[in-house]
């Protein structure tokens, strides 16, 4: 039974970084076969508890840590194609590693410190309750650390591993915080009598968190909700703490890969996932019908993805251009889990994680696509890219495929009222599911901001990433550089994830009813279902817009039939504004960085040492007193042997004669 060997899925990674970190010198490629090995036993594992449990079972394991909480193992339908998606696609990046990081001789510390990066997401997946769930998530944090300020000789690489390290940060404490007020309402509902925890269950399990959600105060839920929530927007990029995404780049670009496809960003969305039985129990007070938390999960989500786009269209850095379509992508995952949360109930989950996981597969091609382009001209800047084509075919067409299916290109034959199934991209079934639930929720509550925000926001990335892509693979080359195409060991893991990245959508219908099913029996039948069936405008239009953007790249980036120039200048203000990206850089590093920590806490900190410690300690009465006493006995320390011997036996006999006196001797 590959399901008494669950533990394994986290210790061969873990058990790979300890042998990688001390003995990859001494071994081929710095140690890459140890991870490489140790994630595959990973996706083996977990490719045979999914055919043991599927369709409709799980696997619980449980052990008591101390007190009431435990260290457990939870496998259901949410957690094992998170488990199959992050073991998979880790591999395959750890893979392409071997080639892209070949030359580089700190090699041992970077297998070690990924294999250990998917080490702990794996325990972020497997977690069965959410304080062991936290310990994993903040180990994820530590290794993005690592990973992003990588090459941490560059200050622009330290500077962004700090950015991402204090950042996310942020979220953290909020999601500490949500752990913490749900431990207390569920000790106060347990201490009124109207709640147990069941036996060989433990207090912050997710089982009995959905069961005491039901008894905690509406109020103290949604604050519950939101900080978990607050703690997803910092892991996940969203706004207002998506800065250090971007930043993000400094580290390799198998690393950018790791965290944007496989690990670390996805942990927020699999967080409000995993916890959306809270999120959905929260009341409605805002809009009838509507928990409060998804509302807030909605329109933050939809206007990241939107925020994010606006952005990608300017950035010339190929990785950059990548990063701002990660927070997009994950704005339209935030989108999904709060629109179709209120009209589909726990089908939201399996709408969004489908996103996820696709996602994950075109993602990581794209980023693997853009490193084999790096690897293969040594520069970042697509401005001095073009004409690749012909030299780099395979990644070419992999990365065309990529793009595709980040622009969601398919034919919605079904949506047609046709007898046929739909064709399409991965990206074209993920992503159009997440518009038709947006605009089924403004359908039902007269609500149709979010969708606007993720109709625009598909059109700004079919626009971005085909700019990018014709910009490096067509027209002449721009520069004096010799591109090849990338040895097999990177074309190979590019050539499988194509393969996913267009037909992986085919299995929308069988995904959704069996993520979906990890909450029935929490929520229930009567949460499952909703939404309507959309006019078939509303079908095309997400299709409509990837054309468009398609047809608008092609005019303007192949065919130069519109000049640029008077666009992209100093003197177009929403150019500069998109460039300097909202100026959110300098508003964090000069006003929040500088003054926040600067003039208030620095000052502060000043003015508690001089007037408070130096005023009432030092230049009192206590301060003088024992800076006289310090200096009567600084006198008294001559430095002469014979002086210290003499005050010795002066003060043995005083001793003698007091202990005589006293009758003690």
């Amino acid at each position: 039974m590959f399901s008494d060997y669950a533990a394994l899925i986290v210790l061969l990674p873990v058990i790979a970084f300890v042998l990688t970190l001390f003995l990859g010198k001494k071994l081929y490629s710095g140690g890459a076969l140890l991870p490489i090995a140790a994630i595959a036993g990973s996706f083996i594992i977990s490719l045979g508890i999914f055919f043991e449990i599927y369709p409709d079972g799980m696997v619980r394991q449980s052990l008591p840590w101390f007190a009431n909480f435990n260290i457990g193992i939870l496998i259901d339908p949410l957690a094992i194609v998170m488990l199959l998606m992050v073991t998979f696609v880790s591999l395959l990046i750890h893979i392409y590693a071997v080639g892209y990081m070949s030359h580089d001789p700190a090699k041992p510390r970077y297998f070690a410190e990924t294999s250990l990066f998917t080490a702990a997401m794996l325990g972020v997946v497997l977690s069965d309750n959410i304080l062991q769930f936290f310990i994993s998530w903040e180990l994820v944090g530590l290794c993005s650390f690592l990973l992003i300020g990588f090459w941490y000789h560059k200050p622009s690489a330290a500077a962004a591993a700090k950015k991402a390290f204090l950042v996310t940060r942020v979220g953290d404490v909020l999601f500490l915080a949500g752990i913490v007020l749900l431990y207390v309402n569920i000790n106060e509902i347990i201490a009124s009598g109207r709640f147990s925890v069941v036996p060989g269950n433990f207090l912050l399990q997710f089982s009995t968190m959905f069961e005491a959600a039901k008894l905690i105060d509406p109020t103290q839920l949604t604050y519950i909700t939101l900080l978990f929530f607050g703690g997803a927007v910092g892991k996940s990029g969203q706004f207002p703490l998506h800065g250090w995404l971007p930043d993000a780049m400094e580290g390799p670009t198998t690393v950018s890969a790791l965290i944007h496809a496989a690990t670390m960003v996805t942990a927020g969305v699999y967080l409000v996932a995993r916890t959306f039985p809270m999120f959905a129990a929260t009341p409605g007070t805002f809009v009838p019908g509507v928990p409060d938390s998804l509302l807030v999960v909605a329109y933050i989500g939809g206007f990241t993805a939107l925020f994010a786009a606006t952005m990608g269209l300017v950035m010339n850095d190929i990785k950059r251009v990548l990063a701002y379509s990660t927070v997009s992508q994950l704005g339209y995952m935030m989108l999904a889990l709060g629109t179709a949360g209120a009209v589909a109930g726990a089908n939201a989950v399996g709408i969004s994680m489908f996103h996820l996981i696709g996602h994950a597969f075109f993602k990581a091609l794209l980023f693997l696509c853009a490193g084999s382009v790096i690897h293969a001209v040594g520069t970042n800047d697509i401005r001095e890219m073009g004409g690749l084509f012909g030299k780099m075919k395979i990644t070419a067409i992999t990365m065309f495929i990529a793009a595709l299916s980040l622009a969601g290109i398919g034919i919605p034959l079904a949506g047609l009222r046709l007898p046929i199934f739909n064709i399409g991209t991965t990206g074209f079934f993920s992503k159009d599911a997440i518009i038709e639930e947006a605009y089924a929720y403004g359908f039902e509550r007269g609500d149709y901001i979010p969708y606007a925000f993720a109709v625009i926001a598909a059109l700004l990335t079919s626009i971005y990433i085909f700019r990018l892509w014709f910009m490096a693979f067509t027209g002449k080359p721009r520069s004096e550089r010799h591109p090849h195409e990338s040895p097999g060991v990177m074309t190979r893991p590019l050539m499988i994830l194509a393969v996913f990245a267009l037909f992986f959508g085919f299995t929308q219908p069988a995904f959704y009813s069996y993520v979906s099913a990890s909450f029935d029996f929490v929520m229930g039948p009567a949460y499952e279902g909703g939404g309507i069936e959309p006019p078939v405008i509303v079908v095309l239009l997400p299709v409509i817009v990837g054309v468009l953007g398609f047809l608008i790249s092609y005019a303007i980036y192949y065919k130069r039939m519109l000049d640029m120039s008077k666009i992209i200048s100093s003197g177009n203000p929403l150019y500069k504004l998109l460039l300097n990206r909202y100026y959110e850089p300098t508003i964090g590093a000069n006003i929040i960085g500088v003054k926040l920590t600067h003039d208030v806490a620095a000052q502060s900190g000043e003015f508690v040492d001089r007037k408070i410690i130096d005023g009432l300690v030092i230049d009192t009465i206590i301060g003088k007193t024992t800076f006289f006493l310090g200096e009567a006995a600084r006198k008294l320390q001559t430095g002469v042997v014979q002086n210290y011997a003499s005050v010795t036996l002066l003060g043995v006999g005083l001793l003698l004669i007091l202990l005589k006196l006293g009758g003690g001797v």
